[in-house]
């Protein structure tokens, strides 16, 4: 399941050195042909897949032939062809970047926190002012006990005990009129009023088998105080206290982790319309992953997208909640895993993640 590193565009013939700034567009990608600058038409497809971290680069054609563009150099491997982005912001306005390192499976943000990872003690923005700073430079900082130092110039991550270095991507994040779709996995604030008081309940699958839900005399939060967090960001993170043990509940995965022992429970998020009937399912299994625009997509047997579907999907899992599966589209092969709920290309090695949902 993958959105194809291929654009068919065209390249305008007006000279754009001076773009003129409109909507809400704040970018533009250009292509030289001769001695002038040519703004590329439809150039958002280019901008969604370079703003996604794990994005090496794109094919484009035009009618110059095919142009892929190598989003780390931003250059293209056609002989007499430069290209660049041109940033339409007004003067003294910046762009939200993000900062990633690859670690074992996934490109992760700066700052950001996994079930099985310590978050750094420095963010995107953090390392952005530095980079400003000194574009060529690098600096040290911690994780854990852990130093690591951060290199602009070789764009690497290494490890000050092991010297493992790791790969370092900077991106812009992409924007559309409701703000940033690849937001960091942390709450941002916000007040009561923006929050919508809509009656849900959130349970998780007790050692009986049946849905407990959350109350507030047992868990540091109840059901109204995790739809809050939910609503802030679906895709992140809550961490609470039940007596001696520390739990991480992942919004995407739909998962409660313990984080001592690594116990899995799954939740799910019922509207709470009153009845007294809790058994009634919650709904409908859904089995997503995360396409390069940001959005989580639904597995369907449709068109033939895919051979599987949530509910195939769905009885692997149950018979087996930590291994791998194997399926296919069109055009590649990819395996899912559902340890790290990840889906890889096998083909490109590009890893995507995924999520397990009770609606």
């Amino acid at each position: 399941m993958n959105v194809e590193e291929l654009l068919w565009a065209r390249i305008g013939t007006s000279n754009v050195k001076s773009p003129p700034i409109g909507g809400e567009k704040h970018y533009e990608w250009q292509l030289s042909v001769g001695n002038q600058w040519l703004r590329i038409d439809n150039d958002h497809v280019i901008e969604t897949h370079y703003c996604h971290p794990g994005a090496k680069g794109i094919t484009i054609n035009t009618s110059h032939g095919k142009v892929f563009i190598d989003f780390d150099k931003l250059q293209t491997r056609n002989a007499g062809l430069n290209v660049r982005r041109q940033s339409l912001l007004p003067a003294g306005q910046t762009e939200d970047i993000g900062w990633y390192f690859r670690d074992d499976q996934l490109w992760r943000e700066y700052g950001s926190q996994s079930s099985n990872t310590l978050s750094s003690s420095i963010g995107s923005r953090d390392v952005e002012r530095h980079f400003t700073l000194n574009p060529r430079g690098s600096f040290s900082f911690t994780v854990g006990s852990t130093s690591y130092t951060l290199d602009f110039s070789s764009m690497t991550q290494a490890n000050g005990i092991t010297g493992l270095r790791r790969n370092v991507r900077r991106r812009p994040k992409f924007t559309t009129k409701t703000g940033s779709i690849y937001s960091t996995p942390v709450f941002p604030t916000a007040s009561s009023s923006q929050l919508t008081d809509v009656g849900y309940k959130w349970e998780f699958m007790g050692d009986e088998g049946e849905w407990t839900e959350y109350q507030a005399h047992v868990c540091s939060f109840d059901s109204t105080a995790i739809e809050r967090q939910y609503q802030l960001n679906p895709q992140g993170q809550l961490h609470f206290k039940i007596k001696r043990y520390t739990y991480t509940l992942d919004f995407s995965s739909m998962h409660q982790i313990n984080d001592r022992i690594g116990t899995r429970r799954a939740v799910r998020r019922t509207a709470d319309n009153g009845s007294q009937d809790s058994s009634s399912a919650g709904s409908l299994l859904r089995w997503q992953f995360q396409d390069i625009d940001g959005k989580w997509k639904d597995y369907s047997k449709g068109n033939g997208q895919c051979s599987m579907s949530s509910d195939d999907i769905e009885l692997q899992y149950q018979q087996n909640p930590s291994g791998t599966i194997k399926f296919t589209t069109r055009s590649f092969c990819y395996e899912l895993n559902f340890s790290a709920m990840t889906q890889r290309n096998l083909s490109t090695t590009t890893t995507r993640s995924v999520r397990r949902l009770n609606q």
